[in-house]
């Protein structure tokens, strides 16, 4: 889970680089045991890895006036995304080599599985956390990721932002984003996840890592958007299925299972019962009949 800045030397990875970066995903499967805060306990970290997490702040409102630039270096506020559809944020920083490009890959391969569109049923505000990197950075990943994506209008709702370190540090401060710069490596250190959020930018979901289940993906939309886009089935599922927060899954919830089986059992049993009267019913009529006929 490490990433580096530049080339300066060489396209080779060195051993002390792999030892690094296998330390780095040591500590991503350690933090999701630990109540939903993606980080292992103090003591057990290097010093390069002590302030590098995901802590979750579920229901936390993202400030709306916080400015950054767009691709095309455009001065925008988080709030202007804000107001109509669930949203999907991550951060990233657009001259990493490794995690990140993971990270937006899974995304698009995710999102592709998902039948809502990217611009339509909802938005992604991808945002550098890297104050150093550029608008034109910006605009080369979404060409390069909406590509990727491969479906119409997705370049109208997906915004890739740069911006200045006061608007950065506020943005991860809130959404509980934990990194650490290291300048000898000339790289960060930090986790991955993707937070699903209301139309109106307050947490709803967090899914971490760099590949997303589309079916979690479908449920965190479709309930941060309060049941506004989906369908039945999506509200059967999302009654069937709970989101864990320390996991950053959903999972199924048995008694609401056997809740709507034995309802379905009801209903099925009410319908046939029904049937069965009616033909009876007919039956009978039809026995009447012929009795006055014969008479």
């Amino acid at each position: 889970m490490s990433c580096e800045v530049s080339r300066k030397h060489n396209n080779s990875i060195s051993p002390a680089r792999v030892l690094f970066a296998l330390a780095l995903l040591a500590i991503s499967a350690l933090a999701q045991m630990n109540n939903g805060v993606m980080s292992p306990p103090a003591n057990s970290r290097p010093p390069l890895l002590e302030n590098v997490g995901i802590e979750q702040h579920l229901d936390a409102q993202v400030p709306p006036d916080l400015t950054f630039l767009d691709d095309a270096g455009k001065t925008v506020k988080l709030g202007d995304y804000f107001g109509h559809k669930p949203l999907i944020l991550n951060l990233v920083y657009y001259n990493c080599t490794m995690l990140c490009g993971e990270a937006l890959a899974g995304l698009a391969s995710a999102m592709r599985l998902v039948k809502f569109d990217v611009g339509n049923q909802f938005d992604v505000v991808t945002v550098s956390f890297d104050p150093r990197e550029t608008p034109e950075m910006a605009a080369a990943k979404k060409k390069d990721y909406v590509a990727r994506y491969g479906r119409p209008n997705a370049a109208s709702g997906w915004h890739f932002l740069t911006g200045q370190p006061d608007s950065i540090n506020a943005l991860t401060k809130v959404v509980g984003f934990q990194y650490q710069y290291d300048p000898k490596r000339n790289q960060f250190a930090h986790a991955t996840a993707i937070m699903v959020l209301t139309p109106q930018g307050r947490i709803s979901r967090y899914f971490y890592g760099v590949d997303f289940p589309p079916k979690d993906l479908r449920m965190g939309l479709v309930e941060a958007s309060q049941g506004k886009i989906g369908n039945a089935v999506d509200a059967v599922l999302l009654y069937c299925y709970h989101y864990d927060p320390e996991t950053g899954k959903y999972g199924a919830m048995v008694a609401n299972i056997l809740r709507l089986a034995a309802a379905a059992t009801i209903l099925f049993m009410g319908v046939f019962l029904f049937i069965l009267w009616r033909l009876d019913r007919a039956v009978t009529k039809k026995t009447a009949a012929k009795t006055r006929y014969a008479q």
